[in-house]
């Protein structure tokens, strides 16, 4: 008894210090990851804007890579930005390497590690006992100790809490010479932080038991599920006599005898009530890398397709969520499935059988689905892209801190046809059936401001009729005499910004033009092209009424046509060119509740300038989780 209570006096100095100097080690372990979260890229802030706008980890948050969220984060999906591939995992929370991962620093060993500490400090010489003779200090990952800082009667017992451990480990190992005197400040200071000890305790056993239970019962030790679902209301009103569309219906065109379109009439269509659902897998197998899996349903079909020209299906005034996840009402299909690693700390590359094409290019912090009431119109070129989703690979290069490359090559695999898609069909293949090279480059002058430019290569198909009718195409083309056409190409350059001008207002917009090469079958034809243009202009206003909220007006002319309508058996009307005034605005209800209503004012429908104009309201209810 007597030689532990002399052992136990030799450690009486570092007490002393310790309430001093310790408890930067507790602050350092709690500030770290605030350091590690810091590195994100320009493009993030504008989309994040501190969860000010509302998603998406993103265009990089649309697919990065999880079911998004009203922009507050992991968005279409669900991958982190490309610059944070040196630092952060794509999915930490998924990965187990992750999960313990120490301090960088580790733990000190010499004061002189400490860059801020200097001989001259008044507490140099504690600070050197206590790192060298006891090992009981830590600095911040900068190799900082910042003596300065405030800190809590919690994070002081932390740290003496630690010094005592390391010194009831070091008696018994040692024969000091101390003093009674000594003994009695060990004692009068556990007394004085007996509470903040005892809590510090419970608090550490509370948390060992939710972490037990946690990994217990969680759904995946690699795997993080989220979900999206939504509901939506659409009504369309035609304001004067019936709307003229070309075409027998939405998907099905035709010439009369004497060469001109088939032009039908319809009324005023009915209100919808419709649904779609998201359930989104995020795996990662070594905390850089994701696999993503998105299984979706759906049963929308909008109002306005019932109007529209054929060709047109799912473009004028649909909102993005009013619709079906495959060919099929209430289908379950394979969404998206694809795998993104990086392949060095600037390099990313996306492989797989599905990959969203929209998730990668054309993207717009102002524009994008989740966080808007945006139509199929609005929230891209109605250019871009035949193949919607496609089998591939895309490269992404984050060239420097303003410049980042995209590329990819994609051969259609579109969720929403039926039958085998060309890349898993053997007669086609995956280079010989439709597809897209892709090539993007984004400038961000400033934080807050991003530049595109696109341009595009298409190689499209034919349809059974041997018409030609998907993007760059907005309708049906023919060889201008109800004949077959050869399957086409198409070449599409564009630009497309956003700019948040300052904390509540910003600006953005497209222009994209498209020239579409047609080769008739029959001999003795002329080939051709369709050249067009498309216009986009708007404004945004974030955090407009409630944090969080943003509200958008958008002026979209989807399918201009400059030359070649005399191909078009649908789309071309009368020669009038159809432009949109959209108005949306998206409420968050709490966290994870939206109400999102809209209207969309279509004049010159399908390109007849004797039209009448055509308003299209909608209500969507957006749950994600």
């Amino acid at each position: 008894m007597q030689k532990l209570f002399w052992q136990t006096l030799l450690f009486s100095p570092a007490i002393l210090v310790a309430g001093c100097v310790i408890s930067c080690e507790a602050i350092a372990q709690e500030v770290e990851p605030n350091l590690v979260q810091a590195n994100s890229s320009s493009h993030q802030q504008v989309l994040d804007l501190n969860k000010d706008l509302k998603v998406i980890d993103s265009i990089d948050s649309i697919d990065r890579q999880e079911v998004p969220r009203p922009l507050n984060g992991e968005a279409m999906a669900q991958i982190a930005p490309l610059s944070q591939l040196s630092s952060e995992p794509i999915n930490s929370q998924a990965a187990p390497a992750n999960r313990n991962k120490k301090n960088p620093m580790g733990q000190v060993t010499s004061v002189s590690q400490l860059s801020d500490v200097q001989p001259t400090d008044w507490a140099f010489q504690a600070l050197q006992s206590l790192v060298e003779r006891y090992g009981c200090i830590e600095g911040y990952p900068d190799r900082t100790y910042r003596g300065n800082r405030a800190m809590t009667r919690y994070e002081f017992a932390a740290g003496l809490n630690s010094c005592l451990n390391r010194i009831q480990e070091l008696i018994g190992t040692i024969r000091p010479d101390v003093s009674a005197e000594d003994l009695e400040r060990i004692r009068r200071l556990q007394e004085e932080f007996r509470a903040e000890l005892s809590t510090l305790r419970g608090r550490v056993d509370a948390l060992e038991a939710r972490t037990t239970r946690l990994e217990a019962q969680q759904f995946s030790t690699t795997t993080k599920l989220s979900g999206l679902a939504t509901f939506n209301i659409t009504t369309a009103s035609i304001a004067g006599d019936k709307v003229k569309a070309e075409g027998l219906n939405t998907f099905a065109a035709t010439r009369l005898e004497d060469n001109t379109p088939f032009v039908r009439e319809v009324d005023d269509p009915q209100t919808t009530l419709s649904y779609v659902v998201w359930l989104t897998f995020n795996t990662s197998f070594t905390g850089k890398d994701n696999l993503l899996i998105n299984l979706a349903a759906g049963n929308g079909n909008s109002p306005v397709n019932q109007i529209a020209s054929a060709g047109q299906f799912n473009t004028t005034g649909v909102n993005f969520f009013d619709q079906t996840a495959g060919a099929n009402p209430n289908q379950v299909i394979i969404r998206d499935l694809v795998y993104t690693f990086p392949v060095s700390n600037n390099l990313r590359l996306s492989i797989g059988p599905r990959i969203n094409w929209y998730s990668r290019f054309d993207g717009n912090a102002f524009t994008l689905p989740f966080n808007t009431g945006s139509t199929f119109n609005a929230i891209n070129s109605t250019f871009l892209t035949y193949t919607k989703r496609g089998a591939g690979a895309i490269i992404e290069w984050n060239i420097s801190k303003q410049f980042e490359l995209r590329a990819g090559y994609l051969t259609e695999s579109i969720e929403f046809l039926p039958g085998v898609r060309p890349a898993s069909d053997p007669n086609r293949g995956l280079f010989n059936g439709a597809d897209t090279i892709t090539a993007e480059v984004t400038f961000k002058p400033v934080k807050t401001a991003n530049l595109r430019l696109l341009y595009q290569r298409s190689n499209i198909s034919r349809n059974q009729d041997g018409q030609i009718a998907f993007q760059p195409i907005v309708g049906v083309a023919d060889d201008g005499f109800g004949g077959r056409l050869h399957d086409a190409t198409s070449d599409t350059f564009g630009v497309n910004f956003d700019w948040l001008i300052t904390r509540r207002f910003g600006i953005f917009g497209r222009y994209y033009y498209t020239s579409a090469h047609l080769d008739p079958i029959t001999p003795g034809r002329e080939d051709g092209d369709i050249n067009a243009q498309n216009i986009q202009a708007g404004l945004a206003f974030p955090d407009l009424g409630k944090r969080g909220a943003m509200a958008t007006i958008s002026f979209v002319v989807p399918f201009d046509i400059l030359d070649g309508r005399e191909f078009l058996v649908s789309g071309g009307g009368n020669g009038g060119t159809q432009y949109d005034i959209e108005l949306g605005y998206f409420f968050p209800v709490t966290e994870n509740i939206a109400v999102v209503p809209a209207l969309y004012i279509i004049n010159n429908i399908n390109n007849f300038d004797d039209n009448p104009t055509v308003f299209v309201g909608n209500v969507r209810t957006q749950f994600s989780f």
